[in-house]
């Protein structure tokens, strides 16, 4: 089974090393301290990655067996090697409808611990699981069917009833994003708890980046409603 995609996979973080296999770790250098110091954190970061990797997708992969039927549970871990990205990860599929569990450096080097590392992992891994994008798809087309018969109703011209078209797509997408946000955080804490990680202390991720609030039509949910759906499956979980 094929773990990372063939794309320069964590060129950045290790000068030479085969990212599947053991990272050499750099000897101190009294002539570049800081170099070799940042190189030690990138190398450890990419083992912790590695390591999340091993543990979490297998995990991943039974869950969505158990979960579906006739779904393509074969994760393909993937990972941007572009410096200087805010940190961010992703789910799509490729055009043989293979699952990609996406990372870029910004993530892997910014998470504190492995249990935000797999919690974000079976965060992604859920989405697919759940369907999100086929439903978001859906919910897209439907808005701009709505959106744009309505412009056409009131006798708008055809760039008015295009963009009618575009904002429909645009809020149908977003409809039950927060809820898809909620789910994938409630069976990605069952997938981190499985792999043998700490989901809340891994959740913890959630403190440290921008609370989208409330807003209408918003993508994310509130921090703290996420975190609260992340204790409470927690506690309901076999310890």
């Amino acid at each position: 089974m094929r773990r990372f995609a063939p794309l320069a996979v964590m060129a950045s973080l290790l000068l030479s090393a085969c990212a599947t296999g053991p990272v050499p770790m750099p000897v101190p250098s009294p002539i570049s301290g800081s170099a070799t110091a940042a190189q030690l954190r990138a190398n450890t970061a990419a083992r912790q990655f590695v390591a999340v990797v091993d543990t979490v997708e297998p995990v991943a992969e039974q869950v969505c067996r158990e979960k579906t039927r006739g779904m393509n549970c074969d994760f393909q871990i993937v990972v941007d090697d572009r410096p200087d990205q805010p940190p961010n990860a992703f789910q799509t599929v490729d055009n043989f409808g293979r699952p990609i569990l996406a990372f870029n450096l910004g993530m892997i080097n910014s998470v504190q611990n492995a249990d935000e590392l797999a919690f974000v992992m079976g965060h992604e891994a859920a989405h697919h699981i759940s369907d999100h994008l086929s439903k978001t798809r859906e919910s897209a087309t439907v808005g701009a069917v709505v959106f744009a018969g309505i412009a056409a109703i009131s006798g708008a011209e055809a760039q008015a009833i295009k963009s009618a078209e575009e904002l429909g797509a645009a809020v149908g997408a977003r409809t039950y994003s927060k809820d898809f946000e909620l789910q994938a955080d409630q069976l990605g804490t069952i997938i981190a708890h499985r792999a043998g990680y700490d989901p809340v202390k891994g959740a913890a991720f959630f403190a440290r980046i921008p609370d989208p609030g409330n807003r209408f039509l918003g993508s994310h949910p509130p921090n703290a409603a996420r975190l609260d759906i992340v204790r409470k499956t927690a506690a309901s979980l076999p310890q």
